[in-house]
């Protein structure tokens, strides 16, 4: 089992708009492809209070690719995301780390 931690930047004042997408659109085509969410979570205190950060779980590396290819080409998910882009990006920069759990992790 491998974990995708994920963080995006949204771009300023677009983070409610990144989070409807995620609500309304993302979630409901990863559920069709099979992408597991583990969490997603905003900063409350710290940093930036501009960012969304999230885990994917997956199975393997080539569950991952398999997966998120087939989402990524899904015209289900281009047309929904041109739209929700229509008045500029809502993302300015996406960093993910893939994680491998340790012996003594809750998460395996």
């Amino acid at each position: 089992m491998i974990y995708e931690l994920r963080n995006y930047s949204a771009m300023p004042g677009r983070l409610p708009d990144l989070l409807k997408r995620f609500g309304t659109v993302t979630l409901p085509l990863w559920k069709e492809h099979g992408i597991r969410p583990i969490g997603f979570w905003t900063v409350a205190v710290g940093d930036s209070n501009n960012r969304l950060y999230y885990m994917l779980q997956w199975d393997s590396m080539a569950d991952r690719e398999e997966k998120w290819n087939k989402f990524m080409r899904d015209p289900n998910w281009l047309g929904p995301r041109a739209e929700s882009e229509k008045n500029g990006p809502l993302i300015s920069e996406i960093v993910n780390s893939f994680l491998e759990p340790t012996a003594f992790s809750p998460l395996q």
